[in-house]
């Protein structure tokens, strides 16, 4: 009987997806219409029987960050519930309480959830970012105390400082003297590639060479990372499982891609262990290096833990970057106050306190960030029944989503200049010294890097990363942007956010 059930609810998704996805397609803009039409009051979009808000879903497809922020910012409790095909739902929420909830009160009943580890299984396997429990509590203490050590800092120093003088300046330089329009968002993805794989691995891919390569590491990494996404983004998982099994469309290209990019990585990990076999120990301060040095020497448990470091540093700095130099020529003001600060540091920016003090910079990527956030939501699965401090129930297996993008827009948090650039709003002014001091938020009102037992352990990195760009690029150059008159970028997100279409720019050498 089991079976027979599952044959029919397979015949059923079979039948039904085909016919829903035609039925939208030929009635689009009747359909559009009526659902904006009948939702001026309340943006909940409206669920049907069976397929439950699934036009609603497929009309926003390309817009379906923004279009649940706009949703979630009518609700009286910044919280609503989406229901999906099947009845299967979605809790979106951008009240910190709620947040608070789920990242630490009730850490143990949140978890990243069977769907969410099957989906990235193929690309992320059990790394870090993919598991729970004692995998994920183990991987956290190994990483922890590697990150804590000065010598990492002191090595991802180097590493940028070298990217930033050999390879990032000279392109601007060229770019500026030749006028030529370059995409600022691939250079800075370029840039963070290169080096989270050196601080990863020990590896320099070289994709940031005056002849911007298609480096094939790099490649198939952005491809693993775009149709892993896509999984996420079908109406029924059924979808792309079947598409695995038959090993068709993005299912292939993801199978290959992943395949690339693991095979990659195991090569350098056995390069690296061969080494450490010889030698005894290891030059290098690389985490892969640190990892086998330390003992861990599991092929498979390194390989994954990397990959997710290189995810979490590939796309997060350089897609905060791409909003900030946007945000930045849009505010001339801001650059300006930034650019007193910069002149005021030290020419070579070596020293470690020295970007740290950046306080104008360091607030200014903040309220970036507040706009644009690198990872703007993220879920977790209720391994039970609960309730939430806004008193939505949760039902066990429902996933709980919290929305940073939307909660950079929430009016009762930022005020009513919440639509401001402002990087003030995260800074007191001495008024004997005219010295600016750092007033953090929240972690759970501004979960950009996470919060609770999951915060980013690279934080810092991030930010002496990002205040090292600032400062190296803004010293020299103005990155003007290359648009018309009154058009906004798109923000579009993968497992990170993007600008759609790229950031076309042309430089200009400061006089």
């Amino acid at each position: 009987m089991a079976l027979l059930d599952l044959q029919l609810s397979t015949s059923l998704l079979f039948c039904l997806v085909p016919l829903l996805f035609l039925f939208f397609v030929k009635f689009k803009k009747t359909i559009t219409n009526t659902l904006l039409s009948s939702n001026n009051s309340s943006k909940i979009p409206r669920s049907y029987p069976l397929i439950g808000s699934y036009f609603s879903i497929l009309a926003n497809h390309d817009r379906r960050i923004k279009w649940i922020s706009d949703i979630i910012l009518t609700t009286p409790n910044l919280t609503f519930t989406l229901i999906r095909p099947l009845n299967f739902r979605t809790i979106f929420t951008a009240n910190p309480s709620n947040v608070q909830h789920v990242l630490k009160t009730n850490f143990q009943v949140y978890q990243k959830g069977h769907g969410s580890y099957s989906t990235l299984k193929d690309f992320l396997s059990n790394g870090i970012f993919n598991v729970d429990g004692d995998i994920w509590k183990y991987q956290r203490q190994v990483a922890s105390h590697e990150f804590n050590t000065r010598s990492l800092r002191k090595f991802v120093e180097t590493v940028v400082d070298t990217e930033l003088s050999e390879r990032l300046i000279p392109i601007l330089a060229t770019a500026a003297a030749n006028k030529t329009v370059l995409d600022f968002q691939d250079i800075l993805q370029r840039f963070a590639f290169d080096n989270i794989c050196k601080i990863a691995f020990g590896y320099d891919p070289g994709y940031l060479l005056p002849s911007l390569p298609e480096a094939e590491f790099a490649v198939a990494f952005e491809d693993a990372v775009r149709l892993s996404t896509e999984r996420f983004i079908v109406p029924f998982s059924l979808i792309w499982k079947i598409k695995r099994a038959l090993n068709i469309g993005s299912e292939k290209k993801l199978r290959v891609a992943v395949e690339q990019v693991r095979e990659f990585a195991k090569e350098i990990v056995r390069e690296k262990q061969k080494e450490l076999n010889d030698k005894s120990s290891l030059d290098s301060a690389d985490l892969l290096s640190r990892f086998l040095s330390t003992g861990h020497s599991d092929e498979d448990f390194v390989t994954d833990i990397v990959i997710s470091f290189i995810l979490a540093g590939r796309d997060t700095t350089s897609a905060a970057l791409t909003w900030f130099f946007w945000l930045i020529s849009k505010h001339p003001e801001v650059e300006s106050q930034i650019m007193k600060e910069v002149g005021e540091k030290s020419e070579s920016l070596l020293l470690y306190d020295e970007v740290k003090n950046m306080m104008y910079t360091h607030a200014s990527l903040c309220e970036s960030m507040r706009f644009y956030p690198p990872v703007p939501m993220d879920s977790k699965e209720a391994t039970k029944d609960d309730i939430l401090p806004d008193g939505t129930f949760v039902k066990k297996g429902t996933r709980v989503t919290y929305h940073p993008y939307a909660m950079g827009r929430v009016e009762k948090v930022w005020g009513e200049d919440w639509a401001e650039f402002k990087p003030e709003r995260w800074l007191d002014k001495d008024e004997v010294t005219g010295n600016w001091t750092f007033v953090p938020k929240d972690a759970y009102t501004y979960p950009v890097f996470q919060a609770g037992p999951r915060i980013c352990l690279g934080k810092e990195m991030a930010f002496l990363q990002m205040k090292r760009v600032v400062a190296g690029v803004l010293r020299r150059f103005k990155v003007v942007p290359v648009v018309e008159q009154g058009v906004e970028p798109v923000f579009i997100s993968y497992l990170t956010a993007k600008m759609k279409g790229g950031f076309p720019v042309t430089i200009e050498e400061r006089i």
